[in-house]
């Protein structure tokens, strides 16, 4: 028998996949009524898990009708990318200290170091349902090992609203491949190592990758209207 606890963050875990991945889109409205019958349980766990994502900042309430999904903005994801870089280079530019290298047979470096490889074979073959959820995982382990459990979180937060952002825009130009972020294992490299600074340098570069393309998506879009 499944406990109550457990189903409410099933469901929470399996709506904000829906979301990432764009099948339930930017704007779309549901009940609680519908979620429940859609996976056949009661409402009270759909209702709890809708609220965590609200929470998330995935959904918003519509007093008396039911949830929406967020619309997020390209003014709200320049902000997203903006934070998560103040806080991510703060973190790993300490050139001056360099961070004390973990072992290299400490669990959770091989596992940071095995997300790290399945993410970047996704993003150099322009495969985004499987680099979404290796990315994540990547870098909520990566935060776990080298800073605070609250920034990790944190940054999860971010990384989970930037990319369902960014995923529809993506999804709509053909050619991802070679043309994603994809330094993953040099930084899990640069980590093992200690160098704080060359950890930083990488960590850079992803947020200077997230801050320039929602200027190229953009960019895109008017010349493909025309404009």
């Amino acid at each position: 028998m499944i406990r109550r606890s457990t189903l409410r963050a099933q469901i929470a875990d399996a709506l904000r996949d829906e979301v990432l991945s764009g099948r339930l889109p930017a704007g779309r409205g549901f009940t609680v009524k519908e979620i429940a019958e859609q996976y056949g349980v009661s409402a009270t766990p759909v209702r709890e898990a809708l609220v965590d994502l609200s929470a998330q900042g995935l959904l918003d309430v519509e007093q008396h009708r039911g949830f929406r999904v967020h619309v997020f903005t390209p003014d709200d994801y320049r902000a997203m990318v903006e934070a998560r870089a103040l806080v991510t280079e703060s973190v790993f530019a300490r050139a001056a200290s360099p961070v004390t290298p973990p072992d290299p047979d400490d669990e959770r470096l091989v596992s940071v170091r095995r997300r790290a490889e399945a993410a970047e074979r996704a993003a150099l073959a322009g495969d985004l349902d499987v680099l979404i959820g290796y990315d994540l995982r990547f870098w909520r382990e990566l935060g776990d090992l080298v800073g605070n459990p609250y920034i990790a979180e944190f940054l999860d937060r971010l990384r989970v609203q930037c990319w369902v952002f960014v995923v529809p825009h993506l999804r709509g130009h053909p050619g991802l491949r070679g043309s994603l972020w994809a330094q993953y294992r040099e930084l899990v490299d640069a980590v093992e190592r200690g160098d704080a600074e060359a950890a930083g340098r990488i960590v850079a570069s992803s947020n200077e990758y997230a801050a320039a393309l929602v200027e190229k998506l953009g960019r895109t879009a008017l010349r493909c209207s025309g404009r």
